[in-house]
């Protein structure tokens, strides 16, 4: 028998520009046990990538995060979350602008509102700057389309992998390196 198999695993939702930026760095944290980019926050049922990017959908890029609290908790991940984007840019990470790429953390419980709260809070006074993201309920999460899954992975060579996300890559791999899965696992 796994030795993990009776573990319950939380979900985080969590939205800090484009989605294809957040997978990869999360996706590489022990205790992750999967990451899906897609869209939350919306009134459309069942979006698709170019009705979000239109920015008519009220629907947010974000990645559900399945995470063993028994290896990583919540917070670690809220301080990955806020090292990996700008939460202090209303909807855009650099030149993705619109309310898709807001900073937003749909909670799960009540612990998770409080936890994020004070997190927000410290990262606030941290930065000397307002932070503007959003907290909001846990809304229904809809899974981008196949083609955006593990999309750097898939494309490290694309310009956009190349010059954006390999650049938040090292320094997220830099700054959280002891918080990294081993090779292999």
């Amino acid at each position: 028998m796994d030795k993990h198999e009776d573990r319950q695993l939380e979900i985080a939702l969590l939205g800090g520009g484009c989605f294809w930026c957040l997978e990869p760095a999360f996706s590489q944290l022990d205790g992750v046990e999967q990451v899906l980019p897609g869209y939350a926050g919306g009134k459309l049922e069942s979006p698709s990538y170019e009705e979000v990017c239109a920015g008519h959908t009220g629907h947010i890029e974000v990645v559900q995060i399945r995470f063993d609290p028994q290896r990583i908790d919540f917070e670690e991940l809220l301080a990955v979350f806020f090292a990996i984007h700008d939460p202090t840019t209303l909807d855009r990470q650099g030149n993705d602008v619109g309310t898709q790429y807001a900073s937003v953390i749909f909670y799960q419980s009540q612990q998770q509102r409080t936890q994020a709260e004070a997190m927000i809070q410290k990262v606030a006074q941290l930065v000397a700057m307002p932070v503007v993201t959003q907290l909001r309920a846990a809304s229904r999460f809809w899974p981008a389309e196949m083609v955006h899954h593990e999309y750097y992975e898939r494309n490290p060579q694309q310009g956009y992998c190349r010059v954006v996300i390999e650049p938040k890559l090292r320094k997220f791999r830099e700054q959280f390196r002891g918080r990294l899965k081993k090779a292999g696992s």
